[in-house]
């Protein structure tokens, strides 16, 4: 399990790993539904899903504004 970097007066989010039957990684960010993203390694899966879960992130505050 990892966190997502951030902020030192923000949430922290898990990150969770799991491996496909394939071989594939799959990183989970429990704390944003839908946040998950493969990769061929950990480290890849794990960059791709915090690319995402801040994309997410930064939408919401948008929509927030």
């Amino acid at each position: 399990m990892a966190t997502l970097p951030h902020p030192p007066d923000s949430e922290s989010f898990r990150i969770v790993f799991d491996k496909e039957e394939d071989g594939r990684c799959i990183a989970e960010v429990p704390e944003l539904p839908g946040v998950m993203a493969y990769g061929a390694t950990k480290q890849d899966a794990e960059a791709n899903v915090i690319a995402l879960a801040l994309r997410v992130i930064a939408d919401s505050t948008e929509q927030k504004s």
